[in-house]
């Protein structure tokens, strides 16, 4: 996959267009262990998957808000309680940033299937 950014969000692989992802599906979106998905959860009330059958079902809006709070614990070296405030901030009423992050994971995506359909 072509990098298209400097740093790891942009190397993380498009979010398939599907209605429910495993944990190991989201693990591997996110670049991250099953074991830090269910530390999360219980840490961001944000992130709230289905839970069927003893099992995780996370929607596509989970895989972003994951992918946002490893971007901030990550790559912008938040704390877990620095991310938890900047969550509930961007929750509270600044939809810009959310919508930001919107954008930019769309147009991670787009280029990566841009980039796919050039090497055919």
């Amino acid at each position: 996959m072509p990098e298209t950014g400097q740093n790891n969000h942009d190397r993380l692989e498009p979010i398939p267009n599907k209605r429910y992802f495993t944990i190991g599906e989201v693990a591997r979106l996110c670049d991250l262990k099953t074991h830090v998905l269910r530390y999360w959860e219980q840490e961001f009330d944000q992130i709230a998957p289905v839970k069927r059958s003893n099992r995780r079902y996370y929607q596509r809006q989970d895989v972003l808000v994951i992918r946002q709070i490893r971007s901030l614990l990550h790559e912008q070296g938040y704390t877990i309680s620095g991310a938890r405030q900047w969550l509930s901030g961007e929750q509270a009423g600044d939809d810009s940033a959310r919508y930001k992050q919107l954008v930019r994971q769309t147009i991670t995506e787009l280029e990566d299937i841009l980039a796919n359909l050039k090497s055919f």
